[in-house]
């Protein structure tokens, strides 16, 4: 939030403005860079300075923050990564090996000289390479969620919402619990932890009746419907030896969603200033960046009617494979990062695509929480985190899009059903990206950008996610 602020600030006539956020374009270049003992010696000279904006400090504070968090994500070193492999292609060659990490698609960087690999960096390499895939020893499938693949729920939503003449189908009502678990002294013994733990907010048509039945402790304080990244606010003190154990039980509807677009009858979005919230950039992950322009130009062509732009954008993003994604928080730019670093996930991909289509004058928004399986628990018991959003079309309003779940090529009508349409196994917990949480946090918070997890705290500083674990469980009731 601050570095966002620092940069409308940036923008703003003055030179008290401009000197006091000089610092931190080039601390970020740096940390970007691999360059960690630079960026250091340059953030501890910039705090030294009384012109500071506090926001400045701040941000200036979290980069010592991002850097930290990097080395937690990138940690692995090429003797371990190469054993890794070894145990998955036991007759790994050389020139593999050096060919895969030369393309990337082993995930790497270079901090201060080292080369240090992602965590995932293994596992994400059989998604994105086909040949290394087809070289391991036991050939496992891949785990996807149920609705990554065309079947029956979708091809009925569309038939439902056809036969009714609307866009909001298929309801159930669903029993979800959440909980949070702090490892066993993560905070001394006394102290107050402070959790929050997403919370769907009613949006008309997709998810309403919410009610919370239960949670752990009693007390909860849930944020009002006008929170974009809503949450249930808990407080708990920490025992010695004793993990601390937050949760919340609560149940809501759940409707399908399936827009019949012609797009014969697209006509661009009218100037409005609800609409103009949802255009232009919005840094530091919406902006229309040189090489994001060259890629929208070559995408659309001459293309003018606007579903037909958002058809060839969403296509172009979906083709982008799917992989493990670093922790949001320590990337800079996602929407940069998805366009260029040969792969992404659901947000990075959802981000990249929101930011295209603000380009080429389409309105877009954020959406995301949680995607689960139906049925009765414990028997189907998938559930994942996921990110998605939706795109305004005149004369349809807005329409959802799920660029990750993708398009079903070859499959007639139901070919974009992700361009226009929701399956009703997913709760939306944020209308937004890195909005405030209510009450606020003090601290920084662990995922800067999403907030289907959780974030926890005490006096003392955040609590990041190598500090606790969350869990999900849902049930359809009826």
């Amino acid at each position: 939030m601050a570095w966002a602020l620092l940069l409308a600030l940036a923008s703003v006539p003055g030179l008290r403005a401009a000197q006091a956020t000089a610092p931190l374009p080039k601390v970020v270049e740096l940390v970007d860079a691999g360059r960690f003992a630079d960026a250091e010696t340059a953030i501890a000279d910039a705090l030294e300075s009384t012109a500071l904006l506090d926001a400045t400090r701040e941000a200036l504070e979290f980069e010592r923050e991002r850097m930290r968090r990097i080395l937690i994500d990138f940690h692995r070193d090429e003797a371990e990564v190469r054993q890794s492999l070894r145990e998955r292609i036991p007759d790994l060659r050389e020139e593999e090996f050096a060919r895969w990490k030369q393309a990337n698609l082993l995930e790497h960087r270079i901090i201060d000289g080292r080369t240090w690999y992602f965590d995932r960096a293994v596992s994400n390499l059989f998604r994105l390479s086909p040949e290394a895939a087809a070289r391991r020893a036991q050939q496992t499938p891949f785990s996807e969620g149920p609705m990554e693949s065309l079947n029956v729920h979708q091809a009925s939503v569309r038939e439902q919402a056809l036969a009714a003449a609307d866009s909001s189908v298929a309801p159930r009502r669903v029993r979800v619990t959440q909980t949070l678990t702090v490892d066993a002294d993560a905070v001394p013994p006394g102290e107050t932890v402070r959790a929050w733990i997403p919370y769907p907010r009613a949006i008309p048509g997709q998810q309403e009746d919410i009610r919370l039945l239960d949670s752990m402790p009693a007390d909860a304080e849930i944020a009002p419907e006008s929170a974009l990244q809503r949450t249930v606010y808990l407080e708990k003190p920490a025992r010695a030896g004793k993990p601390v154990e937050f949760s919340i039980t609560y149940e809501l509807d759940i409707h399908a969603r399936y827009f019949d677009i012609d797009p014969t009858r697209v006509t661009p979005a009218p100037a409005t200033a609800e609409l103009a919230a949802h255009l232009g950039e919005r840094p530091p992950h919406v902006v229309f960046t040189p090489e994001l322009r060259a890629f929208s130009r070559k995408v659309v062509g001459d293309e003018t009617n606007p579903y037909r732009i958002a058809q060839k954008l969403f296509a172009a993003v979906d083709q982008i494979p799917w992989a493990g994604a670093r922790e949001y928080s320590t990337i800079s730019n996602i929407s940069d990062y998805a366009l260029h670093a040969g792969h992404a996930d659901c947000g990075q991909q959802t981000l990249l695509l929101i930011t295209l289509l603000r380009l080429n004058g389409i309105p877009a928004r954020w959406q995301s929480g949680m995607v689960f399986e139906g049925g009765k628990a414990p028997d189907h018991d998938y559930w994942n985190l996921h990110d998605w959003g939706w795109l305004y079309l005149a004369p349809y309003g807005w329409v959802p899009m799920d660029v990750t779940t993708g398009r079903f090529e070859d499959a007639g009508e139901l070919e974009w059903f992700y361009l226009g349409g929701l399956d009703a196994y997913r709760i939306a917990f944020n209308d937004g990206w890195g909005t405030p949480f209510q009450p606020a946090k003090q601290h920084f918070r662990s995922e800067t950008v999403d907030s289907q997890r959780g974030e926890v705290e005490w006096r003392g500083g955040n609590l990041y996610f190598d500090q606790w674990d969350y869990g999900f469980e849902a049930e359809i009731v009826n």
